[in-house]
């Protein structure tokens, strides 16, 4: 009798989840749309509706369309019932946003840095986050979570193994913010995050097989397979920047030679740039006045981002590549060199129908990539809460 029960109670879970991921998705919806779609029938959406509206995970509005008879009641997502912080930890900079459960960023932190020890770092990031709680609307749930995105490996439990461009070696910084804020935490790479952020709500909306570059001081790469993630064995994927082009070539800071990141990242750009004073800023301002110097950069960065994506391309055959990460704020330089280098290099069955495209979400495609990972799993442990 007792497993009758269990299963009974695991079938609501998945209902009450499917309810509401039905209402986020096709909102605004009536139960009895919700009840056509999925399958499920009127008395148990209506119970189902009925908790969620009490957690106020979902609102009513009035009547909606008639197709003869009583008019139809209408639901929608409550966006505003919590709250996920998104931080993009970068190497130059870090990045903090509130986000609503939509994804709409509602308040945003941002501040360049010069060190990167984690106790600095760590500093900043509480900080920042204290600052978005003081400021934040109120709400049933309040924060939901917290989601980080490192340039580093990032293991299944959140320990940043290494992050080589950051300095840091066996991070515990998921249970470090999670002793702090008691709230979720989850991080992931910031390449993966951006791959998931420009799929969610970016340039990757419409495809399947997506190859995000994450081309700042360092080079990462974020895949997404059939629109799923693909993060490897241990969730160590796409650490791509450190392929090497060039066997004899530059030292880069994972300790190698030759790698694709020593020769394409905005680092890169900077070491040829020579000038301690120049930023990526600078160069772009003189790019914008016809320098010939600072277009010659670009161009070069362009070429050797090209050589990169070349490999990436004849590697998964995806249908997009999006470049994202501070080097896309560049992009009117460097578009044109990247694709020249992979009409002239990469397998022409592979460029056919292959489309380049630059971040839709600028600085914020790792933020809100990770902020949705939060949403998601509040979402899932919530409609599953009974």
């Amino acid at each position: 009798m007792a497993s009758i029960t269990w299963n009974q109670q695991v079938v609501k879970k998945n209902n009450k989840a499917l309810v509401l991921q039905l209402i986020i998705e096709k909102e605004p919806i009536s139960r009895a749309d919700i009840a056509q779609v999925s399958g499920l029938n009127k008395a148990t959406v209506s119970s189902l509706v009925n908790e969620l509206l009490e957690e106020e995970l979902i609102f009513e509005s009035g009547p909606g369309e008639s197709s003869g008879g009583r008019r139809p009641v209408i639901l929608h997502f409550n966006k505003a019932s919590g709250y996920a912080v998104g931080i993009d930890i970068g190497v130059n900079y870090v990045l903090c946003v509130l986000t609503d459960l939509k994804g709409n960023i509602i308040i945003e932190k941002n501040q360049l840095v010069k060190e990167t020890p984690y106790h600095a770092i760590i500093k900043i990031v509480q900080n920042m986050i204290h600052s978005l709680i003081d400021e934040m609307p109120s709400s049933k749930y309040g924060i939901v979570g917290i989601g980080i995105g490192v340039p580093g490996i990032v293991n299944k439990e959140g320990a940043v193994l290494l992050a080589p461009n950051l300095g840091w070696k066996n991070i515990m910084l998921k249970k470090d913010l999670e002793d702090l804020f008691q709230v979720p935490v989850i991080i992931e790479n910031e390449a993966n995050a951006g791959a998931f952020g420009e799929q969610q709500f970016g340039a990757g909306q419409d495809y399947q097989n997506i190859i995000y570059i994450s081309a700042g001081i360092g080079i990462g790469v974020g895949i997404i397979l059939n629109k799923e993630l693909y993060q490897g064995k241990d969730g160590f994927s796409g650490e791509m920047g450190h392929m090497i082009i060039d066997v004899n070539g530059k030292l880069c800071n994972c300790g190698s030679k030759g790698c694709w990141e020593a020769y394409a990242s905005e680092n890169a750009l900077l070491e040829m740039a020579g000038e301690t004073s120049e930023t990526l800023e600078s160069l772009i301002k003189l790019a914008e006045n016809q320098n010939k110097n600072a277009e010659e950069l670009f161009e070069k960065i362009g070429q050797y981002l090209g050589f990169g994506i070349n490999n990436v391309i004849n590697t998964f055959n995806p249908d997009q590549v999006i470049i994202g990460n501070r080097l896309a704020l560049a992009k009117n330089w460097i578009e044109q060199p990247v694709i020249t280098t992979i009409k002239n290099h990469t397998l022409s069955h592979h460029q056919k129908e292959l489309q380049l495209h630059f971040s839709k979400l600028g600085k914020y495609s790792t933020a809100l990539g990770v902020s949705a990972f939060v949403v998601e799993s509040f979402i899932k442990g919530e409609a599953k809460n009974i």
